[in-house]
């Protein structure tokens, strides 16, 4: 059993940053694909960036360079570094954990809005 917990969500205008950090609870964590999605209203919830064990990355076309994910296996945590954001970024983003099945935090908003 794996919990998640993200925080760091709030309101921010056009061209500021956030910083989101996961906070994951339970075992061999270090073997996670560990991963941000976001939802945002009417539309499916998507992948925006993962790290694997061996800390690889990919990102979703939309936020490369604008965003970074990191991890920290001695302190069970998954950030996601979101600079230059912009309106279409608005959305509930979720802390996910992955190896044999799929883990997901409750979701925090980040609203992008002048």
């Amino acid at each position: 059993q794996v919990q998640l917990v993200e925080s760091g969500g709030g309101l921010v205008q056009p061209g500021g940053s956030l910083r989101l950090s996961c906070a994951a609870s339970g075992s061999f964590l270090s073997l996670y694909t560990m991963g941000w999605y976001r939802q945002a209203p009417g539309k499916q919830r998507e992948l925006v960036a993962a790290i694997n064990s061996g800390g690889s990355t990919n990102y979703v076309d939309s936020v490369k360079g604008r965003f970074t994910i990191s991890r920290d296996n001695a302190k069970n945590t998954v950030s996601l570094q979101m600079n230059s954001l912009k309106p279409e970024d608005t959305a509930v983003y979720y802390c996910s954990a992955r190896w044999t099945i799929t883990y997901w935090g409750q979701g925090t908003q980040v609203t992008v809005s002048s």
